[in-house]
């Protein structure tokens, strides 16, 4: 079994925390509002076929909280930066949530990079009509609750959330960010959709029917914006997908790559 190890890499001013293993080509995991750096098991299964890269956005985790960090615009370049000091090319994008909103921005922008995207209930757009859950006002416990189909993972990971709250500053921290980035306006960048033809990456985007957070009815309308994407709904699965149907999110995301 492959295993992830953790380094730190600086882009400009900005170190952030990396964790890195498997063989194959490049892959680059952006996670969501939760956070990143544990090595969950859908990462070490994508490891089995993939170079996976997965970053902590800057001011998460033991990323730093650089001063210009205002908006999600400023992510989405130091990616770019990011890249160009990994030189990492020909890469499948995985974004998860606010991931898949970062990959967005970042695929708008420059994809030159990009060999392939896959966006997993991406936040980003706003749909009229369309519903949305409001994480900002719900507590932890709801944000689980809300967040699986299955209540079996919600109970898990609430009987867990002492720990997590409590883990070096790092919950208040992620949820800090999160609010600074997607606050106001809501967990959109009212810019992005009008732009998003500009991705001619080949990009496959994942929804689970039962979503809470971001209704599954957002995979169409955000297809019909990126030129040549395609869709796929899990069942029995809300908005935590990549932990809910791990099996069904890395077997998605190895067609979409041998697809590419």
């Amino acid at each position: 079994m492959t295993r992830l190890s953790k380094s730190i890499v600086t882009a400009g001013d900005c170190a952030v925390s990396v964790m890195r293993g498997g063989d194959g080509p490049p892959l680059l995991f952006l996670h969501g509002a939760g956070g990143g750096g544990a090595e969950l098991p859908f990462l070490t299964a994508l490891a089995e076929n993939h170079d996976v890269i997965a970053p902590e956005h800057p001011g998460f985790g033991a990323s730093d909280e650089p001063d210009w960090l205002d908006n999600i615009h400023d992510v989405a370049y130091f990616y770019l930066n990011l890249l160009d000091v990994m030189d990492l090319r020909d890469i499948h994008l995985v974004g998860m949530s606010l991931g898949g909103w970062i990959a967005m921005e970042i695929a708008v922008r420059d994809a030159s990079r990009l060999k392939r995207i896959t966006l997993a209930c991406p936040a980003g757009i706003q749909v009229p009509g369309l519903a949305t859950g409001d994480p900002f006002t719900w507590s932890p416990e709801e944000t689980f609750r809300q967040g699986f189909h299955d209540q079996t993972f919600a109970e898990h990971a609430i009987a867990n959330l002492p720990d997590i709250v409590e883990a070096d500053d790092t919950f208040l921290k992620n949820r800090s960010t999160f609010a600074r980035l997607a606050w106001e306006p809501r967990l959109h960048d009212p810019h992005l959709s009008k732009w998003l033809h500009r991705i001619k990456t080949p990009t496959h985007i994942l929804w689970g029917d039962d979503d809470n957070i971001l209704s599954a009815d957002h995979a169409a309308a955000l297809a019909s914006l990126v030129p040549g994407a395609t869709t796929q709904i899990l069942s029995d699965c809300g908005h935590f997908l990549h932990i809910e149907k791990a099996e069904d999110f890395v077997s998605a995301i190895n067609r979409s790559g041998a697809e590419a």
